[in-house]
């Protein structure tokens, strides 16, 4: 904010120079002022010299009368434009009073109707952040310098979910809300911060929050999906379905958590027994894998119990992206999971069709399954293959796939 100031102040100082300058040429107009005044009074003085004169009978009345003249000629040449300089004179407190009331009137004026919030916070975002911590540290000074932006406090919130610290996501969404007003997105972040600062513990509260979101807008996606992990944790199995079923329905084709949430359903399903996934006996077997998925003991320090682990099996020799994947945190490893057809990425790019595949398990903070932390890459093997397959995550993630 120095930089700011010192600008400003440049500025008030140029804008003073110039009511300065009547200033200045009052000084011109003193001495004129002041050389009128020592006329006036030789004016006097020659008056009294031609009247001593006429006295003493060196002059007559006409010689008088012809002096008297001259000296007032000569007065009024030496005079000429007095008055509008007495004029001039008039107007110099108006400067005087200016120079100092300018800069104060600034400085009040910009205070009261300037953007220093503004300039402060883009002075606070300059640069890239290099970590989620500073990132994090950023959002908390943008927020203590404008507490009334619901933008600041929603992505504060954000930033707090992904470091696991719930409970100040909450009270990040909850001012949010009381700023933006009860937006459907903001009340469904705001109790999905709640639900898991109360370590998964559901509550009339959450209930009113996701109740009033989804009156509000029957898409809203993270209520949808906070009902559907709540009833899976209750064992309302039929009902985590059902709200997963209505989140997948409205999530883009392209959205990466459709699979988690895919996945979700199918273990919800398997828990019902329903035959929905169930194929029949004349049909052939759909290709699927069985990969123990776990974290090597030196990294155990290095990661957190929230961090996405992603485990998929690509093409060993054929399109890069993923033909089957699922989704997983830290805390769940060590983990077996099944890749199968039912997983696809793509229906068109299915596992069964392809010979070879390569197993991959990658951990990534920020949830992006095409980079992230560590990582774990297995042999390419056959598609087919029935064996429990060994993953290890356990080297740095230099090149996503």
């Amino acid at each position: 904010m120095i930089e700011f100031w010192l600008s400003a102040g440049l500025l008030c100082l140029v804008a003073v120079s110039f009511l300065l300058i009547p200033l200045l040429r009052g000084r011109k107009v003193q001495a004129e002022e002041d050389r009128t005044a020592l006329n006036v009074t030789l004016y006097q003085e020659r008056l009294r010299e031609v009247e001593q004169q006429h006295q003493a009978g060196t002059l007559d009345a006409e010689q008088l009368q012809a002096a008297r003249d001259e000296a007032a000629r000569e007065l009024l040449a030496d005079t000429e434009g007095s008055e509008a300089r007495q004029g001039r004179r008039l107007g110099r407190a108006v400067p005087l009073v200016a120079v100092v009331l300018v800069p104060v009137l600034a400085v009040l004026l910009y205070l009261q109707w300037g953007a220093i919030d503004q300039v402060e916070q883009a002075r606070t975002f300059a640069g890239e952040p290099h970590s989620i911590e500073e990132m994090t540290t950023r959002l908390e000074q943008a927020v203590q310098n404008n507490p009334e932006s619901a933008e600041g406090w929603y992505f504060l919130g954000r930033s707090y979910m992904a470091q696991q610290r719930a409970a100040d996501a909450a009270r990040a969404f909850g001012q949010a809300v009381k700023v933006a007003g009860r937006e459907p997105e903001l009340l469904g972040q705001w109790a999905q911060a709640l639900y898991f600062a109360a370590d998964k513990q559901w509550s009339p509260q959450l209930d009113a929050l996701t109740s009033e979101a989804l009156k509000a807008d029957p898409e809203e996606v993270t209520s949808l999906g906070l009902l559907g992990i709540a009833a899976y944790e209750e064992q309302r199995f039929a009902d985590a379905i059902g709200y997963w079923e209505r989140l997948v329905a409205v999530l883009p084709e392209g959205d990466p958590s459709r699979q988690a949430i895919a996945g979700g359903i199918e273990r919800a399903r398997q828990e019902l027994g329903s035959p929905a996934d169930d194929v029949s006996a004349a049909q052939p077997q759909a290709a699927g894998l069985q990969v123990r998925v776990e974290l090597a003991p030196a990294l155990r320090d290095k990661v957190q119990p929230g961090d996405v682990v992603f485990v998929f099996a690509r093409a060993a020799s054929g399109p890069p992206m993923p033909l089957a994947a699922k989704r997983l945190t830290v805390a769940d490893l060590p983990a077996t999971v099944s890749l199968s057809d039912s997983d696809a990425m793509m229906p068109q790019l299915k596992l069964s069709a392809f010979d070879q595949v390569q197993l991959v398990a990658r951990i990534s903070r920020a949830g992006d399954a095409k980079s992230g932390e560590w990582i774990g890459q297995g042999q390419p093997l056959a598609s087919s293959t029935q064996d429990v397959q060994r993953l290890v995550i356990d080297s740095p993630d230099g090149t996503p796939p």
